[in-house]
This record gives structure tokens, sequence and C-alpha cells, in this order.
């Protein structure tokens, strides 16, 4: 007689006083031939041939779940781990199969299947044959989760069972894909602590979350503590939390993305600041360079100057000694012949000598010579005077090095015809602008500016530095600068920072100003034909140029500025045809 029994997985409790106790196992498949009371396996060729067709099944302990080892055969003909069987005996006050519940009166003695303990033996060589050749049959290295049922070397978890609550090698993972109860159960990515996933209350799984306590819970606890809660499955919560973290994940990289953008923008500042400080450095180098050229040049015309004057100095005063040294050698002659005469007796002699003798020679009035001690003021006054000129030229000419320097931030600026007040009229190409007399027919869309004459350029900068160029040639009125995204664009506003505007205009053919809170007259030397604006965001400042005459007309300083920027431009009325010509944005000459 033959008797065949079909694998399924049955979670066994039995309660005692102390505790209850809980145990996994597996069945197999397996025939068996039934002689009286006892069940002995087929012959070898049987199980070996068994053994090919399922021996993935057919060699793991429905206890331990894993290879027999010492596999002993009971009275219904199940096989078991002689260990096992026993250790399951021993918590139980019954006596009985943990597969088929059959109830023995006393417990059998048990004898290790030989064949099966052989065949065991083999399955577990070929086993860890396959283990050694796997990539993924590794053991687990440390911080990894090892799997829960090798006995020696304990390989690396591929899968966690939530059901079983243990962890998986490749190999004993197997049962799970292979048998029809046991591929039911949910398995994940290994993790520790399975214990953890248990209810400590109700020792069921925890699959249920309760929106109320933010807490996981099993299926028992939402009819006891969590009965009126808001409770939804793990799976949805899940869901529903890992989209929120997607989306957090996304918000996370688009802030990273955004400070790595500014960490870039620094460094690009930093470089164009240390660019900048390297020009300074040069363009400064420059004019104390001329400076001192002009002084060692003046020092040493002045030094020459000196000598020279020294000289002749010198010179003439050899000519004032040899002068008065004939003198004395004549006097000292006239005193030697007054001494003489004076101690003659000759009285003939003495009256006749006494008026040649009594007669002062002829000589220079000393008071009339002198060595000039100031001979080299005037001098020097003079090389003063012309190191200020040279000082005061070098100085000229930082405005135009400035000039050159801020031109290398030239933008392309178009103008925005959805911005233009509907007299305005635009270019094709976008690049002038000119008042037209009449009004036209436009959307009133909100960006557009009315009724002041204004359009704004395309594009709005919101950091950084930028410059643009206008030429007003042939114009008795405008006004340039740039404006803030929110300045009012539907009222005759005064043009002013107050409002969102930083200008300068030309009010008549030479009078100018800018539209500071009040506005400020400007004293040009010239009237600008090219007209440069230059902003620098982070600075607050906003400074206009007069780019042929490479020099300085206003800046607005100590700004701040907290939203984006745009080109600013009003060609104003026409004037009867003197104010006709247009607002051109000109190209950049870095080369002038």
């Amino acid at each position: 007689m033959k008797l065949k029994y079909t694998v399924y997985c049955v979670r066994y409790q039995t309660f005692s006083s102390s505790s209850d106790i809980s145990i996994k196992y597996l069945h197999t498949e397996s025939t068996f031939s039934q002689k009286g009371q006892r069940y002995y396996p087929h012959t070898h060729a049987d199980m070996a041939s068994s053994c090919n067709v399922q021996s993935k099944e057919q060699f793991l302990c429905s206890i331990c779940l894993d290879v027999f080892i010492e596999p002993v055969s009971i009275q219904c003909g199940h096989n078991f781990c002689m260990a096992c069987i026993r250790k399951y005996w021993d918590s139980n006050d019954l006596c009985q199969c943990p597969r088929c519940a059959n109830t023995f009166d006393k417990r059998p003695v048990l004898f290790v299947n030989a064949l099966i303990s052989e065949m065991a033996a083999q399955f577990r060589k070929s086993v860890k044959r396959k283990a050694t050749s796997s990539p993924d049959q590794c053991p687990a290295k440390p911080g990894e989760v090892s799997c829960d049922v090798c006995t020696e070397t304990k390989l690396k978890a591929l899968k966690s069972c939530l059901v079983c609550l243990t962890s998986y090698c490749e190999t004993h993972l197997e049962p799970h894909q292979i048998a029809p109860a046991l591929k039911r159960h949910k398995l994940i990515d290994p993790v520790e602590n399975l214990e953890d996933r248990i209810c400590k209350t109700h020792e069921r799984l925890l699959e249920l979350f309760c929106k109320t306590d933010q807490t996981c819970v099993c299926v028992l606890c939402i009819k006891t503590d969590h009965e009126t809660h808001h409770t939804v499955p793990l799976e949805e919560e899940f869901r529903e939390r890992k989209g929120k973290l997607e989306n957090t994940q996304a918000k996370l990289q688009r802030q990273i993305q955004k400070k790595l953008e500014k960490v870039q923008e620094i460094k690009r500042s930093v470089e164009l600041s240390k660019r900048n400080s390297e020009r300074e450095i040069s363009d400064s180098a420059q004019v104390f360079t001329a400076l001192v050229h002009s002084i060692e040049k003046n020092q040493a015309e002045l030094i020459e100057v000196i000598e020279k004057k020294q000289e002749a100095a010198e010179r003439r005063a050899k000519e004032h000694i040899k002068e008065l040294e004939q003198e004395i050698t004549e006097l000292k002659r006239r005193s030697t012949d007054l001494e003489q005469v004076s101690h003659t007796e000759d009285h003939l002699h003495l009256v006749q000598s006494f008026s040649s003798l009594c007669t002062p020679p002829t000589t220079k009035d000393l008071s009339e010579i002198s060595v000039h001690s100031d001979l080299c003021l005037m001098t020097l006054r003079r090389v003063v005077c012309q190191l200020e000129e040279t000082l005061n030229k070098e100085i000229e000419k930082l405005p135009e090095i400035k000039l050159k320097r801020i031109q290398q931030y030239a933008v392309d600026v178009t103008l925005d015809p959805d911005t233009a007040q509907c007299e305005l009229i635009l270019s094709e190409d976008q690049k002038e602008v000119r008042y037209g007399d009449t009004r036209q027919n436009l959307p009133n869309n909100p960006k557009r500016f009315d009724p002041v004459l204004i359009v704004l350029g395309n594009e709005g900068f919101s950091s950084g530095r930028f410059y643009y160029e206008v030429t007003v040639t042939g114009k008795t009125g405008w006004s340039l600068g740039v404006a803030s995204e929110s300045i009012n664009r539907k009222r005759n506003i005064k043009l002013s920072p107050d409002s969102g505007c930083w200008a300068v205009v030309q009010t008549d053919r030479s009078k100018y100003a800018a539209c500071a809170p009040n506005f400020t007259p400007l004293y040009l030397r010239e009237k600008p034909q090219k007209v440069g604006v230059f902003v620098d965001y982070e600075e607050g400042q906003v400074s206009f140029y007069d780019v042929e005459a490479r020099s300085h007309i206003y800046s607005f300083t100590g700004c701040t500025f907290t939203e984006k920027l745009f080109p600013c431009f009003n060609p104003s009325v026409n004037q009867d045809g003197k104010n006709s010509a247009p607002l051109i944005i000109s190209p950049v000459n870095h080369t002038d």
C-alpha cells in the first residue's frame, strides 16, 4: 500500500501554563510503503529518481526548514531531524506528529534512516558546491543580513520572509520559490530584527497602520485598542509616504541643485573679482608708474637746473673773488705808500704826493655781491605744478579704465513689445524705439505701460552684473536706466528709486538730471551721444557713462535690490519733430 502526502504549510501552536510555543515547518511530498506499523521507503532506485525530480523538496526537515541532519522516520511515515522532533515533543504535552497530528501512546524509539541520511548528505554537498559557485552565495560581511538557517558559514541573506520571520540565503530561499503554500508568503529585501515586525501584544504580523495614533498595528489591534481609529493597510500607507518621500527628495534635490548653482555662481564671482582685482592692480600700477616716471623726470630736471645754477653761482663768485683780490692788492700797495710818506721828512715830497695818495681807489660796491640761497625755489614750484598736472591727467584716465573694465559685462538687450506703451513704435529687430504720435490698437496686457512712455528689455536680471549701451544722437529728451519687475505700469508714475526706477534723463537740449528721490541736476562738459548703463546687483549700484567721452555721468549707490531688474527706455515725445530720433540699443565696442 502506498500513501502520498502533499506539501502545505501550517503554523502549529501549543499552549502551556508558562508560554506559547510556535513551530513553523514545511511539508514536502513523499511516498512510502506500509508494512504493519512500520514504514519503509521504496527502493534506492526509487529514492534516487525522486531525488532527481524533487530533490529540492524531499531533503528538507519540515520543522527547521533545513536539509536533514540525522533524519528519522516516525510511525506515521513522516521524516524529521532527530534533534528537531525531540525538541518538538519536549515542548508539547502530547506525543504527536507535527505534520499530520497523529498521536502516539508513547514516544517512539528513534533510529537514523541511513538511506535518507546518505542522500541528504549528497544533496548537502551539491548545495554547497552550488553555493560556492553562485555570486549571490557568499559569506555575510559586517553590516549585511545573514541567513538564519545556515548552520556552518552564515551566507548573505537574499530575502526575508515576513510570515516565517526568517532571512534566507539563495539556497534556503528555494522552498519559498517552489512550494505553493510558501509562494504566498511576503518576501522583502533582507532586514535585521524581523521580530520587531510582530505585534508585541498579539504576536501577529504588523500589517496595518493606525493614522490616529501614527503607529503600526496587527489585525487583532483594530478589534481592541484601535477599534474606533482610522486604520489602513500598511502597503497603502507605504505608498503614500513613499510618494511624500519622493516629493521631499525631489525638493531636496532641487534645493541642492540651486545651492550648487549658487556655489558655482559664487566661485565665478570670486574668479571674476580676482580678475577685476588683477586689472585694478594693473591699472593702478600704470597710473603710479606714470606718476613715478614723471617725478623721476622732473627730479632729474630739477637737479640739472640746480646744478647749473650752482655752477653759475660758483663761477660768478670766483670772478668777484678775483676782482676783490685785485682790489685788495691795490689797497695794500697804497697803504704801503702811505706808510712810507708818513715817515718822510721831505716836506716837498709829502705835499706833492698827498693828493694822489689820499684819493681813494675805484672799487665795486660789496652790497651788490651775493650768493642767493633760493635759487631753486621757483624751479621747484614749477616742477610741483608739472607733477600736479601729470597726476590730474592720470586721474582723468581712471573713468576710461573703469569703463573698459565694465564693458566686459555687456549683454544683448532687445525690447519687449508686450511692455511697450501704445504710442511707442519698435523696430523689427527690437533694437530701436521711437515715439509714434498716434496710439496703436494693442492688447492691454498686465505687462504693458500706460500712460507712461516706457518699454522694457526682454530679459531681467536678479544677480550679478550687466551693461548695455544706447545711442541718443539727435535726441533732445529721453530717459534710460533700469526698472524693477513690480513697477506700477498702469499709472502716471514719477521716475525715481521709490517707484522702482533708477534712471537719468535729458529734459532739454542741454539739461540732464538723475531721477533720485528729487531730480539731481547733472552738469556735463559734453552732450552724450552714446550712454552706457552698468548694474552691479549685489553691490546695489547703477552707473551711467558717456561712452565716447569715456567719462562718468552719475551713479546710484547703496541700493537694495530684491527682485528682477529690466533695462528701461523712454524716448520721450517728438517735440514738433525735434526729438523724433529713436533710442538705439548699440553693440558694445570693446576696442574703443
